[in-house]
């Protein structure tokens, strides 16, 4: 039964990490992926000291250290609340309204934003101008951004994440609510003594698998949402992005594949010192 997943692994995931070779060549169609010359970390040497490597760097992880942190917080919380809704009805319609952002591509979304948040005619600045207020132009603050993106990215994902976590509180044994409700605990003492504790073991696992990716940046939500403004390009520019306008703007298959190594290297590292951190206290919910 491993077996066609162990091939699926082996052809997709193993065989093209051959490609790592590229970062420390200079790229040719006439010699390939083996045939170009070798240059060693020059590669590297162009993509720090364009001044952009620890920008990009810094944004890619607090932005999605916060998307991590803001999707934990919400699915959990939104899990919790649909598991105590009393009516099946409006259990059923709430998770489903709520998972429905899922399916929305970053495309779909990135006109809602547009259309919300438009300095002529969006949503926000015809209400504001109705009221008789100035219009903000919000796409040439960068601050505004610092919330508008995790806000998108946590009303997406929250649905899909609180099924997780909701299947997790579904598989709960219901005697220890029960008991607890016998011995006179409310709905809030259950939740923070009986659910919550019995979420860690998910949780962590959850979180984990989160880490495992928080140098790997969203790179469809950025470029839909932000494109190539070049005014928030400081504040938003992720690794992702750099490494897709560096392709499109000149083929430098070299410098691009330097930055995706330096990428997947600090993913292994960052994993690997979270991973080691849990088994230290808590061995049984590690990853490995």
């Amino acid at each position: 039964m491993f077996v066609p997943v162990a091939i699926y692994f082996l052809i997709f995931n193993y065989y093209p990490m051959a490609g790592i070779v590229v970062a420390f060549k200079n790229f040719n169609y006439t010699g390939g992926m083996f045939g170009s010359p070798w240059i060693g970390w020059e590669n590297f040497d162009y993509f720090f000291s364009s001044g952009k490597a620890w920008i990009v760097t810094r944004n890619t992880f607090l932005y999605n250290f916060v998307f991590l942190a803001a999707y934990t917080f919400f699915s959990i919380l939104v899990a919790v609340l649909i598991a105590e809704m009393a009516g099946r009805i409006f259990k059923k319609t709430a998770q489903t309204l709520l998972f429905l952002p899922y399916f929305l591509s970053w495309v779909a979304v990135a006109a809602i934003v547009y259309n919300l948040f438009n300095y002529e005619f969006g949503v926000i600045n015809t209400l504001l101008k109705n009221l008789g207020l100035e219009p903000v132009d919000i796409y040439s603050n960068v601050n505004y951004w610092y919330f508008i993106l995790p806000f998108f990215y946590v009303w997406k994902w929250v649905g899909f994440g609180s099924i997780l976590y909701l299947s997790a509180i579904m598989g709960m044994d219901n005697s220890i609510n029960e008991a607890a409700t016998i011995d006179g605990a409310n709905i809030f003492q259950r939740i923070r003594y009986l659910t919550l504790p019995l979420l860690k073991p998910t949780t962590i696992i959850l979180v984990l698998l989160g880490i495992g990716r928080i140098m790997r940046g969203e790179f469809d939500m950025f470029y839909q949402l932000i494109g190539n403004n070049g005014i928030l390009m400081d504040g938003t520019d992720i690794i992702d992005t750099l490494v897709f306008r560096s392709l499109v703007l000149s083929p430098d298959f070299g410098m691009a594949s330097a930055g995706g190594l330096y990428q997947s290297v600090l993913c292994f590292v960052i994993i690997m010192i979270a991973n080691g951190l849990v088994k230290k206290y808590d061995r049984e919910h590690a990853l490995f």
